[in-house]
């Protein structure tokens, strides 16, 4: 499949402005050789180190035959159950390449007791562990590999034949990891972790799991020549001009799959769009969008949409279901990561920021330790209605006494060009049905509305939340877990490190200025009635 990509109204516009200007100052052939200076002198140390992604391909191609030796060998023993501890581009490129290839991946990216008891109470003893992580020190990432390595353990499993580790070299887990005897894949070091898609990060997990990767890379491959050439039709520079220079500017992108040929892709592009360009007051929000959004039934002027197809050149819609200027895009997986970080890294030059940092990130972690290290006690609830929780951070309930009414409240600090973010720090895989809170949301806001589970999003759109522009308001949805679960050698649980978490987050957000609404459901499974009530 070749790729494709067209554009009409405000975005074509944008292109015919913006991209000559691109090819005249070599920014294709730039990135590609990694010029440092494209982003100006502040950013210029951290682009020095973090362009390796551009020669993924190229470095990544030995580690196939590798990969499929050790997933040869895992099979031959018995092994055939392979779940991921990792945490933001580490879990969400293994996630969209597996579910695009259609082999099983358990990805376990969360905090929360009951989705890590799930994880562990599902075939352990076929079962190997993918710790998946730059540093070594994320706190999930950690709690997650100190828990199977007991689990390993008490049932009579060397974990030194179960865990498998991705880590930069030399970081503190892979100077541990090898101590400990654990097989390690080493990934390079100069990529960022939302740009890894095409390293150990997005390739190991995911190749284990049964996904052909070196097809992967060979779709990446096809298009690599065209991205790297200053030329008009360069897709990168099209589709990077066309979400981030429209005038007047559409701040907020909403993604549209058609869901049939790449699966959960839109989840991959939101955590590296908004890390990527959501900082010093300015950047790109994604939102994440389904074929029924209600965003997509009228036109809201600050938001681009753009739909993956399976065909951008073919008439897909009738001109009354569309939005007048969508960009349509198609092609393979492999050539959609490639095309879409070249085209992130072109708008945060035309924005004017760093691509390659995350300033707000490590506050929501720093309050997050604080919280743990202290531990105290919860902050009274602003009021209880029908076994929900409710606190808020900001001063706005005004009185309110009903969950709709508290609902009310935080849109009343919604202003014309605002969003609304949710944060489900739940079990999802016992509250799937909790995602459907946000088209709810949506059709009562009238503005964009995005979906995070928590903590994933912390590694993310949380450097957005933070760092974008200050028109965001949010709804945090926590819970009374059912069960808790220690984490061997840690002085806390599961159940109080997700808590921390959420508080944490919420405390950073209400110093940033952003009004938070915390509903806690104390019985979750019965408090979700009242809360789709309120919301509807």
């Amino acid at each position: 499949m070749s790729f494709k990509i067209t554009v009409t109204g405000a975005p074509e516009e944008a292109v015919k402005r913006v991209v000559p200007e691109l090819v005249s100052e070599l920014v294709a052939s730039g990135i590609t050789d990694g010029n440092p200076t494209l982003w100006g002198p502040d950013a210029e140390s951290e682009a020095s180190k973090r362009l390796g992604w551009v020669q993924a391909v190229s470095i990544s191609r030995p580690l196939v035959a590798e990969v499929e030796a050790l997933r040869a060998e895992l099979l031959a023993t018995g092994v055939n159950h392979f779940v991921l501890a990792g945490m933001g581009g580490s879990s969400l490129a293994p996630e969209v390449i597996t579910q695009t290839a259609g082999v099983e991946l358990t990805v376990l990216d969360s905090t929360a007791p009951g989705q890590v008891l799930s994880a562990l109470g599902d075939r352990l003893e076929t079962s190997v562990l993918v710790v998946s992580s730059k540093s070594g020190s994320t706190a999930e990432t950690d709690s997650q590999r100190r828990t199977y390595e007991k689990a390993f353990t008490d049932a009579g499993i060397d974990p030194r034949e179960r865990i498998v580790v991705v880590t930069d070299p030399g970081s503190p887990l892979d100077v541990s990891a090898r101590e400990a005897g654990y097989r390690v894949f080493n990934a390079d070091p100069n990529v960022g972790g939302r740009y890894s898609a095409l390293t150990a990060f997005g390739l190991v997990p995911s190749g284990l799991a049964g996904a052909n990767i070196g097809e992967l890379l060979d779709e990446a491959e096809a298009i690599t020549l065209e991205l790297a050439i200053d030329n008009p039709v360069n897709p990168g520079l099209i589709l990077g001009a066309a979400i981030a220079a429209t005038a007047p500017r559409r701040d907020k992108l909403g993604i549209v799959s058609d869901g049939t040929h790449i699966v959960g892709f839109a989840d991959w592009a939101e955590q590296l769009i908004a890390e990527s360009t959501g900082k010093q007051g300015t950047g790109i929000l994604p939102v994440v969008l389904d074929t029924l959004a209600p965003e997509l039934s009228e036109e809201l002027p600050d938001l681009q949409i753009v739909r993956l197809v399976e065909n951008a050149e073919a008439h897909h819609l009738f001109s009354h279901d569309r939005h007048h200027g969508e960009i349509l895009i198609s092609g393979t997986l492999g050539q959609q990561i490639l095309v879409w970080e070249y085209a992130v890294v072109v708008a945060g030059r035309l924005l004017g920021i760093n691509p390659f940092d995350q300033p707000d990130v490590e506050s929501a972690k720093v309050a997050t330790r604080a919280l743990l290290d202290n531990r105290p006690e919860p902050t009274p609830a602003a009021f209880t209605a029908e076994g929900v929780e409710v606190r808020e951070q900001g001063d706005f309930l005004a009185g309110a006494t009903t969950l709709d009414g508290a609902v009310h409240a935080l849109l009343g600090q919604l202003g014309e060009d605002g969003y609304v973010a949710i944060q489900a720090y739940v079990n999802r895989l016992a509250l799937p049905q909790l995602s459907g809170v946000r088209d709810l949301l949506a059709a009562k806001a009238g503005r964009p509305v995005t979906f995070g589970w928590g903590p994933r999003f912390l590694h993310s759109t949380g450097q957005y939340h933070k760092g974008g522009p200050a028109d965001g308001v949010f709804l945090q949805i926590t819970e009374t877990a059912p069960d808790d679960l220690e984490i061997p050698g840690r002085p806390f649980t599961f159940g109080q490190l997700i808590q921390a978490q959420a508080a944490g987050d919420a405390s950073v957000l209400a110093e940033h200025g952003r009004p938070v609404l915390t509903l806690t459901l104390t019985d979750p499974e019965a408090d979700l009635v009242a809360l789709f009530t309120a919301l509807n």
